[in-house]
């Protein structure tokens, strides 16, 4: 995030109600061709989020195997007058989940009610009644059948049902505690965000509007490449040559696939009141100064309402091989991943992180410049900046900052999802810095059991944005 320190706000107020407007927001399971109208008893709320990042929430939940129909559903508040009707068209899957940004219409406060009616608004079908904030969600465990709990923020997605620590507690850190610096002095300054290791270069975006290119420096740590122009970094701009990515997080995919590097961006820093949730696309491979996005793959829309500094922080690429190997299950059919399903997409799927819910979704981004999510769930931190997936390992990286105290957690594939595998602790030897970035080495570089790990530091603490340390392989 570019204002490192700036923390946000949180409303205790509810907003003054004002006409209906907007569509909702459609998340979890896709819908099937056709829908039928269930019985009421069929669809149940089944999250509501009052307060934090993307307050006045509301998710349905559909617990019958038959697609059902909710087009022109009113969802209220306490109040008969407060009105949010679901768009047309609108359908759940089987075991579907679907949020509704209601802010638009009216706001859920720290004693409110979220009330589903039929598209008649007289017929209830479900309500449930609060008398203080969500912390960080209001979330019915089991999904669509139990009792409302406090626990982590899962819109779109299963219900953290085992609570925000999803049931593990943390542990010491896998690897040496010492941490060296991995750069020289005041290179970079602040807002050095995202990490991503490629065999010997490693690409970091600065979400001032830069990405670098960096390599060895002879001593076990990293330097500008002084070669093509990537002496200095080069400023990013989207695919109209316009505006200043606020780039949060890199990747590269596999050998084989179009060639370029991804990053992610929570913004257009000339807007920077507005969120744009992109996967950009820059062929990295020419001489010239500043680059201009080849594509753009805009998510805003798919996803929960964020505050503008707080959306994408993560982005990494698993190959479609490690995923059908280990069962993964596409969240859009509920069957398993069939890569032959899409059309030529890197092949690969990438995750993303967004810093404000915890949350990680999992997209095709196809080279026509559509898209399939077919993956959604919560890691449990609040203030998650950065994911990476560690092929050695087949496991995924999330990473906190200095808002978590630089806590890690990984996540393996299991029956067809990731979940949570382990807590980490920060190494015994790094203070609490505010790193936003991770990477961790290929398998290549283990020497006697271990391997090394790189972060980078927003604040540039000490004059610093890169330091180093090991994990065991």
């Amino acid at each position: 995030m570019t204002e490192a320190r700036v923390r946000r706000w949180r409303r205790s107020l509810r907003r003054p109600l004002v006409a209906v407007a907007g569509a909702a927001l459609v998340l979890g399971a896709l819908a099937a061709p056709s829908a039928s109208a269930e019985p009421a008893d069929d669809v149940r709320i089944n999250e509501v989020v009052t307060t934090g990042d993307v307050n006045d929430s509301i998710e349905l939940f559909n617990k019958s195997t038959a697609t059902v129909d909710v087009s022109g559903w009113i969802l209220k508040d306490d109040q008969n007058s407060s009105k949010y009707k679901i768009a047309s068209g609108t359908t759940l899957a089987p075991g579907g989940f679907r949020a509704f940004d209601v802010h638009s219409a009216f706001g859920l406060g720290s004693d409110d009610q979220a009330r589903l009616y039929f598209a008649d608004g007289t017929t209830l079908v479900d309500s449930f009644s609060w008398s203080q904030h969500s912390n960080p969600s209001w979330s019915r465990c089991p999904d669509g059948t139990g009792s409302f709990h406090q626990a982590a923020l899962t819109l779109g997605a299963a219900n953290a049902c085992g609570g925000s620590g999803q049931g593990t507690s943390p542990v010491a850190w896998p690897g040496s505690g010492t941490v060296s610096t991995a750069d020289a002095s005041n290179v970079f300054g602040e807002d050095l965000s995202g990490l991503y290791q490629e065999g010997g270069v490693l690409w970091a975006a600065q979400n001032s509007g830069k990405l670098w290119r960096l390599v060895s420096n002879g001593s076990g740590g990293w330097q500008p490449d002084a070669a093509s122009g990537w002496s200095t970094g080069k400023p990013l701009h989207f695919p109209n040559g316009s505006g200043t990515p606020d780039d949060e997080a890199v990747t590269v995919t596999g050998s084989g696939s179009p060639a370029g590097v991804y990053v992610a961006t929570e913004r257009d820093g000339d807007k920077s009141g507005t969120s744009r949730l992109s996967v950009l696309r820059y062929d990295v491979s020419g001489t010239t100064t500043s680059l201009t996005a080849a594509k753009e793959w805009n998510l805003t829309a798919e996803l929960p309402s964020v505050d503008a500094n707080s959306g994408f922080e993560g982005l990494t690429w698993v190959p479609d091989s490690a995923l059908t190997a280990a069962g993964f299950t596409d969240a859009s059919t509920g069957a398993a991943y069939s890569p032959g399903s899409y059309g030529s997409h890197t092949g690969g799927v990438f995750f993303v992180g967004v810093e404000g819910t915890g949350m990680v979704y999992g997209y095709v981004l196809q080279d026509s410049g559509a898209f399939t999510r077919v993956a959604a769930f919560s890691t449990g931190m609040a203030g998650l900046m950065e994911l990476q997936w560690e092929p050695q390992a087949s496991h995924l990286w999330a990473v906190c900052d200095d808002t978590c105290s630089g806590q890690h957690r990984t996540f393996a594939l299991s029956s067809g999802s990731f979940t949570l595998a382990a807590v980490y602790n920060r190494p015994s030897g790094m203070s609490n810095y505010n790193n936003e970035g991770f990477s961790v080495a290929p398998a290549t570089e283990c020497s006697g059991g271990a391997k090394p790990v790189y972060w980078s530091d927003d604040s540039n603490d000490g004059g610093h944005a890169l330091r180093k340390g090991s994990i065991s392989c």
